[in-house]
């Protein structure tokens, strides 16, 4: 499903309400509110300690909220069926690995428990690039490995909603494109994505829609690009020229005729726009960078 048919909103799949959490007298959530169609990625972005994880605990059960309610699949999460829990997949932070068992005997472990064939594990691991590790304990598997482990986890059963918390953290540029590969196929089929991120490049890749959170508070909602043009305060167009020099002109038909005058000098290097990243935005929304607020981790 991509953004063109997104526009065309079936009902809401995931929905929180006024949900808000706290650790004792820490305010981690504070009056979280959105809607998720069904076969749309839906990213939350945030720095560590923001609340992305404690979010998912409570979507999906886990946790309780102090206030407000979440529902999943039309049912209050708190009162889950085994049935809805069976339409679930879920990637947290070496959640369900165990450490003593093979990558294939945690995979086959699961495929018992959730009743589809075994026979899925190998190409599941061929597409998130485990297959060679399949005798190997997850013990010794590097951070990136064990993240791969989980998200194979999270596929076993054909879930029709994921949760992937951070799927991509610690995996190089080839590997991360190649899991990338992966949840557009799982939207293709028609699961729906939650998924928690830093990483602004890879929500604007993959996100219908995207929230920012800080300090257990949603800042902003929207599609990436809305959100971005809705910060574009510049509105410039920025040109380079061959020469080596950088013109700033106005985004509008004002500069037409010096762009094409540039245009027939063939003068032109490359033209940008001004439009901020989802960063940016962020760091103008909070004054801190995604990667930030490592003294709030755990959360």
């Amino acid at each position: 499903m991509n953004r063109e048919t997104q526009k065309s909103k079936s009902e809401s799949t995931v929905i929180a309400r006024e949900l808000s959490f706290r650790f004792g007298t820490n305010q981690v959530l504070n009056h979280v509110s959105f809607e998720i169609s069904a076969g749309e990625i839906f990213g939350l972005l945030g720095p560590s300690g923001a609340g992305k994880t404690t979010l998912i605990k409570l979507l999906t059960g886990q946790l309780k909220p102090d206030e407000g309610c979440a529902m999943l699949l039309g049912r209050d999460t708190g009162k889950l069926q085994a049935a809805e829990h069976n339409r679930i997949g879920i990637m947290m932070d070496n959640f369900g690995l165990y450490d003593r068992l093979s990558v294939y005997d945690n995979l086959s472990f699961y495929a018992d428990i959730y009743h589809v064939s075994r026979s899925r594990i190998a190409d599941i691991l061929k597409n998130i690039g485990l297959y060679e590790a399949r005798n190997t304990a997850a013990a010794k598997l590097s951070k990136g490995m064990k993240n791969r482990l989980s998200l194979a986890r999270a596929l076993m059963n054909d879930a029709g909603i994921l949760f992937l918390d951070e799927p991509t953290s610690g995996l190089d540029p080839v590997t991360t494109r190649e899991i990338h590969s992966v949840l557009e196929a799982q939207r293709k089929r028609g699961a729906t994505i939650f998924l928690t991120t830093h990483n602004m490049y890879e929500a604007e890749a993959l996100c219908d829609h995207v929230a920012l959170l800080s300090r257990g508070r949603i800042l902003e909602y929207g599609t990436p690009e809305d959100v971005r043009r809705k910060y574009n305060h510049l509105n410039r167009l920025m040109l380079t020229l061959k020469n080596g020099r950088t013109v700033s002109l106005e985004n509008s038909s004002a500069s037409a005729l010096q762009i094409k005058e540039y245009l027939e000098q063939e003068a032109i290097e490359t033209i940008h726009s001004t439009e901020p990243t989802l960063e940016t935005v962020f760091i103008e929304l909070t004054g801190e960078k995604l990667e930030a607020c490592a003294d709030r981790t755990g959360i």
